[in-house]
């Protein structure tokens, strides 16, 4: 039979959600079915079956955008690791670069994922030069390695101070010690980081070593879970950075999947608004926890080198950049000690969920509120976890917590709570743009995830977007992102040299090597590459400074000092707006991507499906919508079925399985020919 569908699995906090494309009929099948706690793979596994109807037999590759990492660092429940490294340095984690988790504040502290009787040292020194002048003793080694073994530690960490200069020590060590190591969780700081700054070579090589044993069993369950069904289907993982790897360098590095999941949400996100015409936009993905904001500018996603998961967790790895808060639909509605009202960080989640799913949970959430104020029909749930919402269960339970509390009317209290959500929101648009000298007008929405869609409008009238564009399939986009995905593989390498003395021979030749190294990776796989796209970067300043900029360097001839140097200028001139002529220059580190291009997907073909002849045709029913102050009487639509070129005019919303589209009193929306629904601002 042949294998011709490619099938995207985004798990989030409440759900967990499916696409399934057809590449030879260009049919698309969107799931989402409650995420499961505690294993992941369970909800991964009835998502696939529901989408495939139970038959995996056709399907070739299942990608898959993770949150286990992320809640693992977020909850505090990696596994027991231990760290084994320079004499002296046992303390790097605590030190970190001497900030505190509130700026300005006397307290706070920070406990490191690894305790301190699990970071032994062992004798062993190498200069900043290169230069070592003691040799790793064997011995102590294998000692470090047994003691952390009986402290019932499953990972370790090896560290060794100024590794990145020179990996001699560090590559003797990890031999010894996989030769002890009862398992393959042994984490090489150099072999995931050779970097300077040693900070964050150490917190980032240390988390992996906390993540590894949790997310390699999930993978591992995964994969025989998919191997039961004997479907022969090759499983992939989405990387912070928005590119996907093999099971098995996930394995080896789960820090790479720390923002698995938004990450793939961008990728969607850019591909559908460049083929829309929107070359810049404002990607808004709010599921049942959080809200997560990123920018693509000139149709690129923006990249960044290193994140924070929370404080002291520091993970330096190329990521897209992006803003998460608490204000999901499930963020818990509260009067807080001073008698305002407050939105989230407390979320209902999957389970029990929000109260009009009447699973026990009794204080009002994000989606209580929206579904008082009519913008939920509450005979549509998405999810196909319920047939109904319960809106009298969210009704009492406003009354109860917010609008007695605060003497309001019901639907005032609703309507609170979603102004306090969308004026979070707002703020971390806010922050990821107009902060980074990005003009909003300039800028579209995307909202996507389960409740993105509902907010859009107000969004883009607080901050002054041009316009909102919503995807085919607001709720299950970060899915599809999986499925639009290039595989990725990124290589660094500190240089710490002076241009001047640079030698252009050595560098084209270290050039090659990870060039290679990194094309072996991504080429581990089966899937379908259709290109090989390699990235050169390197991080440039001025003597003297501590920030550097980031350099493109165009590999199509010789890499020369000349070269090298215009194109430092340029970037540098672009950051500053100005040059330091008489300051010497120094090249920091070298900076590989290897994009392996997988065939693209026609956004077009999102578009597929029935249509009705007329808007009035998918006229589905009408129902009051409390907004301003005000109750409307609206229309409901049947979004999917909407011809091409459809104005509908606010207040009114389109339902479909996987999300709602709310459009407010003031705005208008119309379809494109990419099924993509366009709000924008009435003309008075």
């Amino acid at each position: 039979m042949r294998k011709s569908i490619v099938i995207g699995v985004d798990v989030g906090g409440t759900f967990t959600d499916i696409l399934s494309l057809d590449e030879v009929l260009g049919e698309v099948h969107v799931e989402k079915v409650p995420s499961t706690k505690g294993d992941q793979s369970s909800g991964f596994l009835s998502g696939i079956m529901a989408a495939t109807n139970r038959d995996l037999s056709s399907v070739s590759t299942i990608i898959h955008g993770t949150t286990v990492a992320t809640n693992a660092l977020l909850e505090r429940k990696g596994a027991k690791a231990g760290i084994i490294t320079t004499e002296g340095f046992r303390d790097v984690l605590e030190m970190r670069r001497r900030d505190r988790p509130s700026t300005w504040g006397l307290w706070g502290q920070f406990t490191p994922v690894i305790e301190r009787k699990c970071r032994l040292e062992v004798p062993e020194r190498t200069l900043a030069d290169g230069t070592v002048v003691k040799e790793i003793d064997p011995a102590s080694i294998e000692a470090a390695a047994k003691d952390l073994i009986a402290q019932g530690c499953e990972s370790v960490c090896l560290f060794f101070i100024n590794g990145y200069a020179n990996k001699n020590n560090e590559a003797k060590a990890a031999k010894i010690l996989r030769q002890v190591w009862p398992n393959d969780y042994v984490s090489v700081a150099t072999e995931i980081l050779p970097e300077i700054r040693e900070f964050e070579r150490c917190s980032t090589a240390s988390l992996n070593a906390y993540l590894q044993p949790v997310v390699a069993n999930y993978l591992a369950r995964l994969e025989d879970r998919i191997a039961n069904e004997n479907s022969g289907s090759e499983i992939l993982i989405v990387q912070s950075n928005g590119g996907i790897m093999s099971v098995d360098a996930a394995k080896a590095f789960p820090v790479r999947t720390a923002l698995s999941g938004p990450a793939a949400g961008v990728v969607a996100a850019r591909q559908i608004a460049n083929a829309a015409g929107f070359l810049n936009v404002i990607t808004c993905d709010m599921g049942g926890t959080s809200f997560d904001v990123s920018l693509v500018a000139d149709g690129k996603n923006i990249l960044t080198s290193q994140a924070s998961i929370d404080f002291g967790m520091v993970i330096r790895t190329p990521m897209i950049e992006m803003s998460t808060i608490g204000a999901g639909g499930g963020s818990i509605a509260h009067i807080d000690e001073t008698g305002l009202l407050e939105i989230g960080p407390d979320s209902a989640g999957s389970d029990p969920g929000p109260v009009c799913y009447g699973f026990g949970n009794d204080r009002p959430t994000v989606t209580d509120a929206n579904l008082v104020l009519g913008r939920i029909d509450a005979r549509k749930p998405i999810g196909n976890k319920l047939t109904v919402l319960d809106r009298d269960a969210a009704v009492m339970a406003i009354k109860k917590h917010i609008a007695t509390p605060l003497g309001m009317k019901v639907e005032d209290a609703a309507e609170a709570i979603v102004k306090v959500a969308n004026s979070k929101m707002a703020g971390a648009i806010r922050l990821i743009s107009i902060e980074r000298g990005h003009d909003p007008k300039l800028f579209v929405a995307m909202p996507f995830g389960g409740g993105g869609a509902l907010h859009a409008g107000a969004l883009m009238q607080d901050i002054g977007l041009a316009a909102a564009i919503v995807p085919r399939y607001p709720g299950v986009t970060s899915a599809l992102g999986c499925v639009m995905s290039d595989l990725r593989h990124d290589e660094v390498q500190t240089l710490n040299i002076m241009l001047n003395s640079l030698d252009d021979d050595h560098l084209q030749k270290l050039i090659a090597e990870m060039t290679s190294s990194a094309e072996g990776i991504i080429q581990q796989t089966n899937a379908k590459i259709e290109a090989i796209e390699t990235i050169i970067e390197l991080d440039m300043l001025y003597l003297g400074q501590t920030h550097a900029v980031a350099v493109p360097i165009v590999n199509d001839r010789a890499i020369t000092i000349d070269v090298i140097r215009g194109a430092f200028e340029k970037s540098y001139l672009k950051s500053y707006s100005r040059l330091l002529k008489e300051i010497p220059i120094r090249i920091l580190n070298l900076r590989l991507s290897v994009i392996g291009k997988r065939p693209q997907i026609d956004v077009k073909m999102l578009a597929s499906g029935p249509r009705n002849e007329s808007v009035e045709a998918c006229r589905i029913a009408e129902q009051k919508i409390f907004a301003n102050g005000i109750w409307y009487d609206a229309a409901i639509y049947e979004r999917l079925k909407l011809p091409e070129g459809s104005k509908i005019s606010g207040p009114a919303l389109l339902v479909q399985p996987d999300a709602t589209i709310y459009i407010d009193p003031s705005l208008y929306a119309v379809t494109d020919d990419f099924g993509n629904i366009i709000m924008k601002q009435e003309v008075t």
